[in-house]
Order: C-alpha cells, then structure tokens, then sequence
C-alpha cells in the first residue's frame, strides 16, 4: 500500500484546486474554435490530462476520478449529480428551448502496470475489487481522453451558450471495461431522472489512427460481445486405466475444434464472427484423469442474428460432443451465458453523414475518414442507445502520428495496442479533436431558436 497515501494527499489538494475552477472558466473564449480549444487545452486540459494518467482508478471504484470530474462540470456551470450507477456523474445544462442531447465518456482504467516510459506515466496502486489484491492501474484505453476532452466540451458548450439551444446531457461512465457501467446506469434509473435524449454520442480515443484525425463510419464500429463459460463433467480415473473414466481433457478439446466450425462453415463467408477460447483449465497431476474441466470463451457478433447463430451452435456443439463421448444425460456439458452481454454498436447511417458533414465543413475535408475497424473489439455505449431506441453515432479520434505508422511500416518498432502496458497517446491532437468534434457535433444538434 505504500504508493496509496502519497496518492490521496495528491488527489486531495488537485480536488481542492478544481473547486476554484470558476475563475479558470474566463480562460475559454468564444470565436474560433479551433484557437479557443488550443488555449483551454494548454493551460487547463493538458494539466487535468496529466493527472487523469498519473492516477487511473479501476471500475466500479473511480471514486476520486468521478469527484474530480464531478467538480469540473459543476464549475463550468452545469448542474451536476453523483452516485448514478455507482461511481456515474451526470451533468444537465438547460439552455433553452429544443433536443436533449447525451454524450458519454468513460472514465475507468485496467489492472496494467505502465511501460509506457513517459514521463507522466501511472505509478498508481489499487485493491481489486475482483481479486481484492493489489494492482497496478493504467489508462491502457485511453479513457484519460475521454474525459479530459469531456471537461473541455462543457467549458466550450457553457461559453458558448448564445450559439445553440437545448438541453446537454453530460455522462461521465464507470466500468466501461468490465462492460457493466453503462447498464448500471440505466438500471439506476437514468432516464427517469434526466429524460430520454434525442440523440447520443461518444466517441473514443483510436491507437490505430492517425493522431488528430476523426474516423466514423455509417456501420459498427464495435461488435457485440459475449461472455460463455462451458463446464465439462467427467469421470475421474487413473492416467495408466483411461478406460476406467470419461476423460474432460479430451472431450474439451474436441469441443474446441469443433466450435472453429461456426464461423468458418455455418456463418456466411462475408459476415463477421468471432468464437475465442481463451482459457482452459483441468486437471491437478499428471497421472490424474480429471473428472471437470472449464472452458471460457468471447464471442462476437455484428447482428442479432449472428449472436443467435453462434451461441446457438456452441449449445448445440457443447452437448452433443458430451454425448458422442458417451455421458449420460445428466453429466452432459453446461453452457452458461453471462449477464454481461452487450450488443453491436451500430451507428445511424444518416445521423452518421449528418455529422461528417458538418465536421467536413467546420474542420476542413482532411479531417474526417472513413478506415473499417480492425478487429471485434466490444463496447457497453449501446446499451444507453436501445431500449429505448436512441439515434447515436460512435466515432473514433486518432491518437498515434503518423511518423510511428511510417516506422513500423519500414521494419521498426510497433505501435502498441490499446490494453497494452506499452501503450500511449499522443494527448494534444487527441484532446483537441475530441473537444472539436464533440462541440460542433453538439451545436448541429442544437442549433440555436431562429436558425
């Protein structure tokens, strides 16, 4: 425990500095954009940036993170409510008459210990509230982006008030990375207490994309995500009398070559799907037949009828394998789904081309493309867009220069992928962009009485 005392006299004093934000808020001037977001990130949002990545906190305990956040919003004059969904903040300004508009942004890390080699990086310690052992903590996702850029989208929107109209609805997520938070929001009761909005947006910080640059697409830019764990019940035996028992070991891995055939030969060529087993465990010695073995798997899909098709097959493929070896109805495997499932983020296509128009025309046409994603990564945002159904887009803000993708390119070092300890953003373009798009997706949505 001995980094967390020095830690909680740091955050206590920067607590104690937010409270006297006001003052700070006549830094932020309206006029250009581009110029005001530039001064506001040098002398307030690069600093809370610093810190945000000095101390990350996991999910479900952000409880320092969210005070913070709570008290910047609260300061650039938003009114401000804590404890929704646990650790969640949510800020409200009112300013007239027209749409209530949601944008979200998570605030936890993971239990990664930085090798970033930066000179900010996060030496910060935490009790896991999982394994109740302590942890090296890391914004290895970038969520120190996200709300940083946050503060300076309340700071923009509030100066600006003369140029838009309507209600914003500011949301400051925990445990995003245990795809949990934005459903314990919900379930607190987030729309019966602040409305249903009209539109909601997010986006996040993309290690994989040039820094500075907005990318968003008219599809899904995240897939929906899974969590299946597989209990295999066996008859225990000797290692030298294998015919003495049903041996789990074997049928588990029979179970996992067979589930490769979802995707490659019952899902369509051109539909996207992913089944991981990511661990398997079994067995004590070397001469033991195990009679249990537990098999854990992700699955991801782009469409509700992918998800039925493969969590449907992993059933199917689980069970009968079980009788193909010969157990008994009662001892056949279990397939259990988690809780924990979210959805595809799928974007409206036509909000989607809304606001790349208005980028285009306020950023210039360079600032916004258009790369497909390049994995199945998942994200729990949708779950605040459906039921009820919301029009949200998704967009992603690049945070790598381009001269590491020119290095990698020619044989050098990599660039590190989020979740990384390796990783980092390059914090100046991201914020800046972040803050940007956000405000002018904002005040397309809102656009002030009479315009």
């Amino acid at each position: 425990m001995k980094h967390i005392a020095p830690v909680r006299a740091a955050l206590a004093a920067l607590v104690a500095a937010a409270l006297m934000a006001p003052a700070a808020q006549a830094q932020v001037s309206g006029g250009d954009l581009a110029t005001s977001v530039k001064a506001d990130y040098d002398s307030h949002l690069w600093p809370l940036y610093e810190h945000f990545h000095r101390y990350p906190e996991l999910s479900t305990i952000e409880n320092e993170t969210a005070m913070r956040m709570a008290n910047e919003l609260r300061a650039a004059g938003f009114r401000v409510t804590e404890g929704i969904g646990g650790t969640g903040v949510v800020a409200i300004m009112e300013n007239g008459d027209g749409p209530l508009v949601m944008m979200r942004a998570d605030m936890d890390g993971l239990p990664v210990q930085e090798k970033s080699g930066l000179e900010y990086a996060s030496e910060h310690q935490q009790v896991s509230p999982i394994t109740g052992e302590e942890v090296y903590t890391m914004h290895a996702c970038g969520h120190d982006v996200h709300i940083t850029a946050l503060v300076g989208t309340a700071r923009q929107m509030a100066e600006r008030r003369d140029d838009w109209s309507g209600t914003l609805m500011l949301l400051v997520q925990p445990a995003e990375e245990r795809i949990i938070g934005a459903r314990m929001m919900k379930e607190d009761g987030l729309y019966a207490k602040f409305g249903k909005p009209d539109y909601a947006l997010a986006f996040h910080v993309s290690a994989g994309d040039v820094a500075g640059k907005i990318n968003v697409t008219e599809g899904s830019p995240y897939a929906g995500a899974d969590t299946v764990d597989i209990i295999i019940h066996g008859v225990g035996a000797h290692g030298a009398a294998p015919h003495r028992g049903k041996d789990p070991i074997v049928l588990g891995s029979e179970i996992v070559l067979a589930l490769q055939t979802l995707v490659s030969r019952e899902l369509a060529p051109r539909e996207p799907g992913v089944v991981t087993v990511g661990s398997f465990h079994s067995g004590t010695k070397h001469n033991i037949i195990s009679d249990r073995a537990h098999l854990q798997l992700t699955v991801r899909n782009t469409s509700p009828e992918t998800r039925e098709l493969l969590l449907n097959g992993i059933q199917r493929i689980a069970v009968n394998m079980g009788r193909v070896a010969g157990l008994p109805e009662d001892k056949l495997p279990e397939v259990i789904i988690s809780e924990e499932s979210v959805p595809p983020t799928v974007n409206d296509a036509a909000l989607a081309r809304r606001l790349r128009s208005a980028w285009q025309e306020e950023m210039g046409d360079d600032a916004v493309v258009e790369n497909p994603p390049s994995g199945m990564g998942a994200e729990d945002f949708p779950i605040l867009a459906t039921d009820p159904d919301i029009p949200m887009v998704y967009w992603a803000i690049g945070g790598t220069p381009q001269a590491d993708f020119d290095r990698e390119a020619a044989g050098g070092e990599p660039v590190p992928s989020h979740h990384s300890p390796l990783f980092k953003i390059t914090p100046e373009p991201a914020v800046r962009a972040g803050v940007e798009s956000t405000v002018v997706a904002l005040m397309d949505l809102m656009p002030a009485s009479g315009d």
